[in-house]
């Protein structure tokens, strides 16, 4: 029976299809009506580093090649490359990630430019890594007014440039900054950010008047953030081209949120957009004995599986969605970061801190000693490089050039998505007879599962815990987490199902924001949660609810999760109400992203006929203030 099964299943997943892409065994719908000048960039700027460290780069048949001219037969079309303005200490020792600086720029804007590729300079405007969290100035800029950081941002823009067109490099393409949300070069105000962005923009308009300006933002699920930027460069009319934003599917939320803010940018302020910084693992695997950003450890939206056909799906959906809106184009981060080959941590960490080729060295401490200065070390992102550990390139290269060729191969299952279940303590437990397997073509099928033999009773015996059961479907390792918990008396407790009419929140001062969202890396458990914030000082004030019905009489315990932060002066509780008043509280506070608070009131006695209404009340005088509410729980101790 086993037998029929499986070849019943095999029947289901394969088809016959009418061409095919004989070159590759991926799954790729073509993007119609994809612009000639569509960009497809990819990021190096390791390379140099990795290069003189031993790395060497093999084409899909195993034969060594030069990196450029395996991404250029691959559809990559332009280079990026970050500029960061010293990355050295007093010694010439490195700094990390490259320690890419302007003559690094040159080199690889010469090896782009001779393999028919344009160059996309990334300026940093720092002297290492600058995102949302980091935006400090150089050392050399440090304590200077806006009007002379401005001068010097102008005359090294303008010089670096200057070098890239006395060497020949095709630039298509240049950033006034990396990742700016609100900062630039330790400027928090918007008019003092737009003159440093004018500055920068200016020079290329002198040396490089073919080139477009772009500017480049991340966290595009936080909507409000972008309109505010692109109003903010219109009031202070900065001069640029492109508005950029990164996306990784892991935090920046939907395909279709990133779709409705760039187009709100394009059409209402008249700008080009284009994913600036993308990448998806193929694998959770580490190469280099350095932890992955994305590990095993989870804690980040997966939309697609750890899979080189995973990989490809996410690149040409991102590819899909600028197409679709009319967007410019994409450009993959490092994807030819990859580990420097030691066999254990020692012999990574000396070719680290030798070439710099781990995310951070220790010599970066004199720069950044609060982040690389502590946590120095290795890549943290070769599993999501588009070459394997060992440099050979991985099926998913082939993305950029089959966007507009395709490559449609039987429809098979690809990995298995795993299974998540919850039981009561005092309920039976019951595996699925089937699971979903996520297709090559990013569909879902639900096939047969035979689970291992396992005494699921004993589950109810143990009080709560966590279970974990494997299986075998369509040939691949099935895996289901089981969750044996007290009863909830709480209907969504943890804001997953769509109906939220059970929970009540009353807006007490002006909350901007106030809503259930679907961010994982921000729950505490799955993935939606209660979110607020609000811009202005003092606003944040409210009360989140929701009446529990004919509860039993005994003795119950109830506890709420809560994170956030910029909360300035708070009043924050949880509390539960019986019959209209406040029988319990307890205090708890905000502090950081993803530090969870969870106020516990014990001993709550609910007599029959009594009406009980459980709740959290947030009161923040910080300007900015935001956080995340999840996982209430009412259970009975007796």
């Amino acid at each position: 029976m086993k037998r029929i099964a499986t070849l019943l299943l095999s029947l289901v997943l394969l088809f016959s299809c009418a061409s095919a892409d004989e070159s590759s065994w991926l799954y790729v719908e073509p993007v119609e009506g994809l612009a000639d000048d569509f960009i497809m960039g990819m990021d190096v700027s390791s390379v140099l580093a990795l290069e003189e460290a031993g790395v060497r780069y093999y084409d899909f048949d195993g034969t060594e090649r030069d990196l450029f001219a395996i991404l250029a037969e691959n559809g990559v079309n332009m280079i990026r490359v970050r500029v960061w303005n010293n990355p050295f200490d007093e010694n010439g020792n490195g700094f990390g990630g490259g320690s890419c600086d302007i003559a690094t720029a040159v080199e690889i804007g010469k090896r782009a430019t001779a393999n028919n590729m344009a160059l996309l300079v990334d300026f940093h405007y720092s002297d290492f890594w600058a995102d949302p969290a980091k935006q400090q100035s150089p050392r050399a800029w440090q304590g200077m007014s806006v009007d002379e950081k401005a001068d010097a941002l102008y005359a090294y823009t303008h010089e670096s440039l200057t070098a890239l067109a006395e060497a020949g490099v095709n630039v298509g393409m240049v950033q006034i900054g990396n990742e700016t949300n609100g900062k630039l070069c330790d400027e928090t105000n918007w008019k003092n950010i737009a003159a440093l962005m004018s500055a920068g923009s200016r020079a290329v308009r002198e040396v490089f008047p073919e080139a477009k300006v772009a500017l480049h933002f991340a966290n595009p699920e936080t909507y409000v953030n972008y309109r505010k930027y692109a109003t903010m460069l219109k009031s202070f009319n900065v001069d640029y081209d492109v508005f950029g934003t990164s996306y990784y599917p892991y935090w920046h939320g939907t395909l279709d949120n990133l779709k409705s803010i760039l187009t709100y940018v394009k059409d209402g302020f008249g700008k080009d957009v284009m994913v600036l910084e993308t990448s998806y693992a193929y694998t959770l695997a580490d190469g280099d004995f350095h932890g992955n950003t994305i590990g095993e450890a989870g804690g980040y939206e997966a939309p697609y599986p750890f899979t080189v056909q995973g990989q490809t799906n996410h690149v040409m959906n991102v590819i899909q969605a600028m197409n679709e809106i009319g967007g410019i184009g994409v450009c993959y981060w490092e994807g030819a970061w990859i580990p420097t080959g030691g066999d254990t941590w020692e012999a990574n960490s000396a070719m680290w801190e030798k070439y710099g080729t781990g995310w951070a060295s220790s010599y970066a401490s004199v720069y950044d000693p609060v982040d690389a200065g502590q946590y120095f070390g290795g890549c943290a992102c070769e599993n999501q490089a588009l070459f394997g550990f060992d440099g050979r390139a991985l099926e998913s290269l082939k993305v950029f050039r089959l966007a507009r060729t395709g490559s449609i191969v039987p429809v098979t299952a690809d990995a298995l998505e795993n299974v998540s279940l919850m039981f009561d303590l005092n309920a039976p437990v019951v595996l699925p007879e089937t699971v979903n397997a996520i297709m090559n073509d990013d569909s879902r099928q639900a096939i047969p599962v035979e689970w291992e033999k396992t005494d699921l009773a004993a589950m109810n015996l143990n009080g709560p815990a966590t279970y974990i059961v494997t299986g075998t479907a369509g040939g691949m390792t099935a895996t289901c987490e089981i969750a044996m918990v007290e009863y909830n008396f709480i209907a969504n407790y943890s804001f997953e199902e769509k109906d939220e009419s059970m929970w009540r929140a009353e807006n007490l001062g002006g909350t901007e924001q106030l809503y259930v969202e679907d961010k994982k890396s921000d729950s505490l458990t799955g993935s939606r949660h209660y979110h607020f914030y609000s811009a202005g000082a003092n606003a944040v004030e409210f009360t989140l609810e929701q009446d529990v019905a004919d509860l039993p009489a005994g003795v119950y315990r109830y506890e709420i999760g809560v994170m956030g932060g910029d909360g300035g002066e708070t009043e924050i509780y949880a509390y539960v109400k019986i019959n209209g008043e406040i029988a319990a509280r307890q205090d708890t506070e905000i502090t950081v992203w993803n530090s969870w608070a969870t106020p516990v009131i014990e001993n709550i006695k609910v007599a029959e006929g009594d009406q009980v209404t459980i709740g959290m009340y947030v009161r923040c005088a910080g300007k900015g203030a935001w956080g995340k509410i999840d996982d209430a729980k009412l259970n009975r101790v007796e």
